[in-house]
């Protein structure tokens, strides 16, 4: 373990009346319809990278879609690792162009790699596990599309923070369990990766733990089941042993980073911790960093809009280097 510190034209005072009712009525329906977070536009793309947004990757009829982000200026033919970006939100909330995906899709790309930044499925219902075949479509989605966007087939690696987090982890440890297996679009195609970055997510949702006001844990919460499984009226053992990352680990899981916030009072470092033991006991490669004084949904450079102790941008591009690189 690692501590680092048009309008048309009317008369008299009936018609200018309606007009008005009709205005009235027009800007009350506007402000009960939000713009949906993940139709609005992005940031402009910065200096090396390019952006193709809104990709479909999923079964037709399924509205969640991808961000692409590339590396420019590589020379033709050239192929690079691939990443897919898992976003946050308690399983129910979130978008693929929130400022931390952003952030991280960028560093990606402008490191080299093929960043996919991913929609996935947040409604209630049939959201388990559907939304981890959502993001085992994306890995697959990568290497059905290689020869298209360069991508380097058998590097692939897979990023998530809190509920991202823990499906990235779901991705790493479940690609060979049968039910966690996509039945569509990509039948036949690969979901497994070569690196996992987890950042402060839940490892067992089984274990998770209530949180002092300095961020130390304690005793698990009784029936503290997540949103993961959406509105299935019952859960059983299984169904938290399944959606259980920790459930899953074996020798030949591929490297992981996992990174979390010391003073998170969301997810329980512990979640992290016992996931670093797991590791070390099955001698999985893996990196565990606590930063200090940090708490939930910390980006790679800040955290409540201030610096981090250390920037986390080149401890990420330098671990999926190691791993996803020929």
């Amino acid at each position: 373990m690692i501590t680092l510190h048009t309008v048309s034209t009317m008369t008299g005072s009936m018609a200018w009346l309606t007009m008005l009712a009709a205005a009235l009525v027009s800007s009350t329906v506007a402000q009960a319809a939000p713009a949906n977070p993940e139709n609005s536009p992005l940031p402009p793309s910065p200096a090396g990278v390019t952006i193709q947004a809104g990709i479909a990757y999923l079964d037709p009829g399924r509205t969640d879609l991808l961000d692409l982000y590339l590396p420019s200026g590589r020379a033709p033919g050239a192929v690079s690792p691939g990443i897919v970006l898992i976003h946050g939100g308690g399983w129910t909330g979130g978008a693929r162009n929130d400022a931390r995906e952003f952030e991280i899709a960028t560093t990606m790309a402008k490191a080299g790699f093929v960043c996919a930044s991913i929609s996935y499925r947040l409604t209630a219902h049939d959201r388990w596990p559907t939304n981890v075949y959502d993001c085992k479509n994306a890995v697959r989605f990568l290497r059905a599309n290689a020869a298209k966007y360069g991508v380097d087939s058998s590097h692939i690696g897979v990023i998530g923070g809190s509920a991202g987090g823990h499906l990235a982890l779901m991705v790493g440890y479940t690609f060979n369990v049968p039910a966690l297996e996509p039945p569509t679009p990509y039948p036949g195609v690969s979901d497994r990766v070569q690196a996992v970055v987890d950042m402060y997510g839940i490892s067992d949702v089984r274990t998770r733990k209530a949180i002092a006001k300095d961020g130390t844990p304690g005793e698990i919460k009784p029936d503290s089941h997540p949103d993961v499984f959406g509105d299935r009226q019952t859960i059983t053992d299984d169904d938290l042993s399944l959606a259980s990352p920790t459930a899953h680990i074996a020798a030949d899981d591929p490297p992981t980073l996992i990174l979390h916030g010391t003073h998170d009072m969301l997810v329980d470092r512990d979640q992290s911790i016992t996931l670093d033991k797991l590791l070390t006991a099955q001698n999985v490669p893996h990196k565990l960093i606590l930063v200090p004084g940090v708490g939930h949904t910390f980006t790679l450079e800040t955290w409540n809009r201030k610096p981090l102790p250390f920037d986390l941008r080149p401890v990420v591009v330098d671990f999926i280097n190691q791993y996803l690189r020929k």
